[in-house]
């Protein structure tokens, strides 16, 4: 591990296959691992003027493949792994005093990798360089700068860490893990009796003021929605419209003078998505960049192409509807379970117009159950509010 205080830690920390939908058999299987690394990263800021970052990929077997599509038919299982890993980052992040998301502190960040521990050499049905479901070999041949790429002292994580470094000369550690565990069979495959579309554009809202846990979880969960295309098929445009709430809008927020810009919540989002979805190595061409200012609604956005066939377009939201009422090829909207109303609210609107009903996918909530004290429980949920995160800058501010 570079121990310049200067350079940011960047760390890969591959998981098996998980056990099971349920918090305990994740704490049981995952928990001794993310201690170990988050403990690691953290203590090699050492107070420097940075943050540590962690990549996460959870390895779902057959991911890529066809049985996987259409992506809304498994997106409940997916979701609900994403929230259930994240709360445990959040809740060992508490109780071992490691900042997140804050300068000094671990940037976390959790995607899934196509991997079958019974399987591993052999080729997926599909490949893909793009996330938040990514290929072996794509994510070995990637290019990132891992400081080292950790992963569990069992069997499945030895062969696991065996794969991926037959793709990759980076430097390998083991960590503690428990005794090898029988990964879910029972929610993991498509529902095909489930009608369901496929989505190709999709759309998410926020104020995503100070980074967080909550916001990843949402972004990478609205990320799983979009529908993969084969290389054949790269015809079919596939866009993430991001709505960001307008600065305006917020000024009656709790410590509104510690709000970030619309510009700097705006880099936050963008560069969180880039990297759970971009996994092309690095010498190839950066996302292009246009920024937009036209008369009418939602006229001002940035449009990232990440390649011919993907975009991010992050819009200035000023109602509560931005473009899912003004852009009917719009097909999907992603909100958690406190916010689900509006997408009953956005359907009335468009009906209005005309405009087919949007899918309304809901993401769980990350709480605080299955803390070990009161003050570990409100260390945890300082983590995953923006107000508290704020209120915290102002405490500080007065010292």
């Amino acid at each position: 591990m570079d121990s310049d205080p200067i350079s940011r830690p960047k760390a890969l920390l591959l998981l098996p296959p998980p056990p099971s939908p349920s918090f305990d058999e994740f704490q049981q299987a995952y928990g001794a691992a993310l201690s170990t690394v988050c403990s690691k990263l953290s203590q090699t800021l050492a107070g420097a003027n940075s943050k540590a970052l962690l990549h996460i990929a959870v390895s779902i077997p057959d991911a890529l493949s066809f049985s996987f599509q259409n992506r809304a038919r498994v997106f409940p299982y997916l979701q609900h792994f994403l929230a259930t890993l994240y709360k445990l980052i959040g809740i060992i992040s508490a109780e071992e005093n490691i900042e997140l998301d804050v300068t000094g502190g671990l940037d976390t960040r959790v995607f899934f990798l196509d991997y079958d521990p019974v399987e591993s050499f052999s080729q997926p049905i599909r490949t893909s360089q793009y996330g938040p479901i990514v290929d072996l070999k794509s994510l070995a041949n990637c290019g990132r700068d891992w400081d080292c790429v950790y992963y569990l002292e069992n069997k499945t994580g030895r062969h696991l860490a065996t794969s991926f470094s037959s793709h990759s000369s980076a430097t390998m550690h083991p960590v503690p893990a428990g005794a090898d565990w029988n990964r879910s069979e029972l929610s993991h495959r498509p529902d095909h009796m489930q009608p369901s579309e496929p989505h190709y554009s999709v759309a998410v809202g926020g104020t995503f003021d100070h980074f967080h846990l909550g916001h990843k979880l949402l972004l990478t969960a609205t990320a799983l929605t979009l529908e993969p295309v084969s290389d054949t098929d790269s015809d079919t445009e596939r866009v993430i419209t991001i709505g960001v709430t307008v600065d305006e809008l917020l000024a009656n927020k709790k410590y509104a003078e510690y709000l970030e810009t619309w510009n700097e919540r705006c880099n936050s989002v963008e560069s969180f998505l880039i990297d759970i979805i971009d996994f092309v190595p690095l010498e190839n061409d950066a996302p292009r960049i246009q920024r937009v200012s036209q008369p009418g609604p939602n006229g001002e956005y940035i449009l990232m192409k990440l390649k011919s066939d993907l975009s991010l377009k992050l819009v200035q939201l000023s109602d509560p509807f931005g473009p899912t009422i003004t852009e009917e090829s719009i097909s999907a909207l992603i909100v958690s379970k406190e916010t689900s109303k509006g997408g009953a609210a956005v359907n009335a609107e468009r009906e209005k117009k005309g405009f087919k009903d949007l899918d309304v996918f809901e993401v769980d909530l990350i709480h605080s159950g299955n803390v070990s004290s009161v003050d570990v429980e409100k260390t945890f949920e300082s983590k995953i509010s923006s107000t508290e995160i704020r209120r915290r800058q102002a405490d500080l501010a007065k010292r």
